[in-house]
């Protein structure tokens, strides 16, 4: 129902929705859930360890199943193990609004990536009912599974997990398919899990930024403009191997050389341009490896990121006529090959993000917009509903490690923000 999140009229809906009691989540018990999840995998270092389908994954989601039923919540598990938590809304006849994201982690992470949004959103719900503030819309909070993984969850419910995404091996030593069972899902049914673009009003996510903007400005609230797409290749420069020692340099057809050019020319095309395109050589393998041997064979690795399709295929152009320069001047051959699945970019609901901005200047927070650079579920959900991202700052940029640290005070002005724009949004008429 994207008529729910159309830009017009907006800015007076929600100032006739501020002018009610602004409602504030309760600071101390979302930190004091923050801290207390963090101990189910809770590392030597202060991180977490929960990867998807291993059993602190397992015993995370019983412990916040627990506060969501305490939040009213009305609980239930689709075909893909996502846990879905419902709040009735005055109006059936209304699509939800819901909100969400994930509860594993990277092997050896952090306590906030996932999980701030996910206790963010059971908050919000908490706040509610203690208030007895009632939604038009139903309200539903959302628990995807084996986001680290692929976006294994929220991918089900947009229609587009592969066989081949099921068969993956997992970081708990599963596939992603018995993992799916082991959570109590059930992978050969998962057409029920996708979910119908009207049956869902708006999707919004909070997430800790994962960069370094918000904390280097000193700016509490990231409003996304989009989130980027990914497309990876795997790169193989052909030479010759030959002896060290009785080849000379000018009739060497070193695949070293020529892929060290390569990984610079990376740099070059990508910096090239103003904008915020990012690109990466993640790995490199030599072949035959040995220290008296020229290098015959080179394999790497080509990453490139951006929030516009066609701006991520001009950079692989430009950097795949490089390496044709690089062949004619050094006799080695460059090869490319798609590697994985290419995630394509998403931008977040013009109106949505709109109401997010309103929302943090209603409640006193500075705002900026940022693009993610990293995937989420959000990236998925944008293609069945209106979606949206509230960033809040990790410290130092870190994330994936543990680390990871969001201020307290960042996180309950991003939960803050959250409730404010659910409510906004459920004003619409």
């Amino acid at each position: 129902m994207r008529a729910l999140v159309a830009a017009a009229a907006f800015f007076g809906i929600f100032q006739e929705f501020a002018g009610a009691d602004v409602l504030r989540v309760n600071a101390d018990r979302l930190n004091r859930r923050i801290a207390e999840l963090a101990e189910i995998g809770g590392t030597a270092e202060g991180g977490v360890h929960r990867p998807a389908f291993c059993l602190d994954d397992v015993k995370a989601r019983e412990k916040v199943i627990a506060w969501m039923k305490e939040a009213g919540l009305e609980i239930r598990m689709d075909a893909a193990a996502n846990i879905i938590g419902r709040l009735p809304g005055t109006d059936p006849r209304l699509p939800a609004l819901m909100a969400g994201s994930h509860l594993d982690t990277v092997p050896h992470g952090g306590r906030y990536d996932g999980a701030a949004g996910v206790l963010a959103a059971v908050e919000c719900v908490r706040v509610l009912g203690e208030n007895g503030r009632t939604t038009r819309h139903p309200v539903e909070v959302v628990i995807f599974t084996d986001e680290e993984g692929g976006t294994v969850g929220s991918s089900a419910l947009v229609g587009d997990v592969t066989p081949k995404a099921l068969d993956a091996p997992t970081s708990s030593g599963t596939t992603v398919r018995e993992g799916i069972v082991f959570l109590g899902g059930d992978p050969g049914r998962l057409q029920e899990a996708v979910r119908r673009p009207a049956s869902i009003a708006a999707y919004l996510e909070l997430h800790i930024e994962q960069g370094g903007v918000l904390a280097s400005k000193g700016i509490p609230i990231g409003i996304v403009e989009g989130i980027v797409g990914i497309r990876r290749w795997t790169v193989a420069v052909e030479g010759t191997a030959n002896h060290a020692g009785t080849t000379p340099m000018d009739i060497r057809r070193d695949a070293l050389v020529a892929a060290s050019r390569f990984v610079l020319d990376v740099w070059r095309v990508v910096t090239a341009k103003p904008g915020r395109q990012v690109g990466t050589v993640g790995q490199i393998r030599v072949e035959p490896g040995a220290p008296n041997v020229i290098p015959g064979r080179a394999v790497l690795t080509l990453e490139l990121r951006d929030l516009e399709e066609a701006r991520i295929q001009c950079l692989f152009e430009e950097i795949r006529e490089a390496a044709r320069t690089i062949e004619g001047e050094t006799g080695v051959s460059f090869s490319f090959a798609p590697l994985g699945d290419a995630a394509r970019p998403a931008m977040m609901d013009p109106a949505i993000r709109e109401a997010i901005a309103a929302a943090a200047k209603e409640l006193g927070f500075p705002a900026i917009s940022l693009p993610s650079g990293a995937g989420h579920d959000a990236q998925n959900m944008a293609r069945v509903a209106p979606a949206g991202m509230i960033f809040v700052p990790s410290r130092g940029g870190i994330s994936h490690s543990p680390r990871e640290f969001t201020a307290p005070a960042d996180l309950v002005a991003g939960a803050d923000v959250l409730l404010a724009t659910l409510l906004a949004l459920d004003a619409r008429r």
